[in-house]
């Protein structure tokens, strides 16, 4: 089985960050080869029971002599995971909405990757996305010297999906406006694109589905039409709240960050389980103990607490002993934390001298996190 190999251009040498589809190529295949009997779907790659433990891990598979580790790439929503795998076996799309950094995006390119070979096929929402963007353009040279032809024309992603049978991410949906949004609308329901420029109209192929993805801060920014919600089956993506299950995944993004690039860091559990603790608390306003707490304003996702344990991990890779520690932790915080209300900066202070301070008695851990509340500016 082949996985949209040399369908994206890439860099000579590395990449900064692999394709889905190029990254869990391995996996992909060894479940392909174990469930090639069950029943799939037309135009999936993958049965249903396949992609979903693609997303959340499975035991190993043995392929000939080998076994295939099949990781846990989705923490915390495999009901959910379950639910829209079977939407997308329907002719509903799948509308993933949650707040910013709760893996919506990761999902979306996770199941495009399984049930469609490819997770390239992306419409990223703006303010400025045109219909074109999202339907097709034209090379208008050839469109000048020949007029509307086949060769004239420039598929976008949404053509592509719909001609190719695989699923189409849009990103961002509520960023778009309201109008250039329901150009899914007759795809989604009729399963046809409109083509007047050459007098024909394209019908969808099996396995074209759509996963749009939008962030609940972006509620009202541009709400979608009544008739577009009906085309889809949403889903809400929750922070997780599980602190082993985060401090597992934010272990291992860093981890997998450093050996990306051979770099040799010492990440102990403890210091970890410090930063998802302290992003835990702030994002609900709520410590372990039942204190109420002041709430930043910006939102502290597991995605936010991964970037800020690299960064502590890069700086004490370049500038430290090689050894993470809570006064990296601390440095790193605040751009994390300050990016639209200067007072986060006093909520954070004030999570430091009440919090922080009565476990700093209790911990060697919270101790140095409380000494180095200097950082906090």
């Amino acid at each position: 089985m082949t996985y949209a190999r040399g369908v994206t251009e890439r860099a000579e040498g590395q990449v900064q960050r692999e394709l889905a589809e190029a990254r869990y190529e391995t996996e992909l295949e060894a479940l392909a080869k174990r469930d090639a009997k069950l029943p799939k779907p037309a135009g999936w790659r993958l049965p249903p029971r396949a992609v979903l433990d693609f997303v959340i891990g499975c035991d190993p598979i043995r392929v000939g002599k080998k076994s295939v580790e099949v990781e846990r790439k989705l923490y915390g929503h495999d009901r959910l995971v379950e639910r829209a795998v079977i939407t997308l076996t329907t002719e509903r799309g799948l509308m993933l909405v949650g707040e910013p950094g709760t893996a919506k995006t990761m999902l979306s390119e996770l199941l495009s990757a399984a049930i469609g070979g490819t997770s390239t096929l992306t419409i990223q929402g703006s303010a400025g996305t045109t219909e074109d963007q999202i339907k097709y353009g034209w090379n208008y040279a050839l469109l000048l010297d020949r007029g509307p032809c086949e060769e004239a024309l420039v598929p976008g992603a949404l053509y592509s999906g719909m001609k190719e049978g695989r699923l189409v991410r849009f990103e961002e949906i509520t960023r778009c406006p309201a109008e250039v949004q329901d150009v899914l609308v007759s795809p989604l329901s009729d399963r046809v694109l409109q083509v007047p420029e050459l007098g024909r109209v394209l019908q969808s192929a099996p396995g074209f589905n759509v996963i749009g993805t939008a962030n609940t801060r972006d509620r009202g920014v541009n709400d979608m039409s009544a008739a577009l919600k009906r085309r889809f089956n949403f889903e809400t993506v929750t922070p997780l709240t599980d602190r082993a299950l985060e401090v597992e995944l934010v272990q291992r993004e860093v981890q997998r960050r450093l050996d990306a690039d051979g770099l040799d860091v010492t990440l102990e559990e403890d210091v970890v389980e410090l930063l998802v603790t302290t992003f835990q608390e702030l994002r609900a306003g709520v410590t372990d103990e039942g204190e109420r707490i002041d709430r930043p304003t910006s939102v502290l996702s597991t995605a936010e607490a991964v970037a800020v344990g690299t960064s502590a991990a890069l700086h004490a890779f370049y500038y430290g002993d090689k050894v993470v520690t809570p006064l990296q932790i601390a440095r790193h915080l605040v751009g994390a934390a300050l990016k639209d209300d200067p007072e986060d900066l006093e909520r954070l202070r004030g999570y430091f001298s009440r919090v922080v301070r009565q476990r700093a008695d209790e911990s060697d851990v919270w101790r140095a996190f409380f000494a180095a509340r200097s950082q906090l500016r």
